[in-house]
């Protein structure tokens, strides 16, 4: 097997924390040891529970580590619970998202709509403004967030 397929994997997405742009249910192809780029889809070690894996988006480079959140506002099991985390506990980069389809299908017609938006890689936004370094959820981070859950929806909407 060559070089880059070694790097490549699957991981299947279990909780909300990333609607509206992942749903439970949803895998993503990754790229292990990817450099984390500020916006990008992360696979990482729970900093709390290392034997858990967990999907979030890199926000901004601090001291210590990335600030990591998850587009769903509602849920908070991200930086602002654990606070940043080290370079050693981030995994891989997510590039696509797979969506498997919702129940049986026996006709062409509703499985078209399925196929075309099935499969969808991951938009990372450039990099604009830089994030202050201080606890909590900067206003830079906050509108990151923001923009990427706009994003997020416009694609859905195709």
């Amino acid at each position: 097997m060559s070089g880059l397929l070694k790097r490549i994997g699957l991981a299947e997405v279990y909780n909300p924390s990333m609607l509206p742009t992942l749903r439970p249910g949803d895998r993503l192809v990754v790229k292990y040891g990817a450099r984390v780029r500020r916006g990008a889809v992360v696979l990482l070690r729970h900093p709390l529970q290392h034997d858990l894996l967990i999907v979030k988006r890199a926000v901004e480079r601090r001291s210590g580590g990335w600030w990591v959140v998850g587009d769903n506002p509602q849920v908070r099991n991200d930086s602002r619970e654990f606070g940043t985390v080290p370079d050693d506990l981030m995994v891989a980069r997510a590039w696509v998202r797979l969506r498997p389809r919702r129940g049986p299908q026996r006709s062409l017609r509703p499985a078209l709509p399925w196929a075309l938006s099935a499969v969808r890689p991951l938009v990372v936004l450039p990099s604009g403004r830089s994030g202050r370094a201080c606890a909590g959820s900067s206003p830079s981070s906050a509108a990151l967030v923001s923009r990427l859950s706009r994003l997020s929806r416009r694609l859905r909407a195709r």
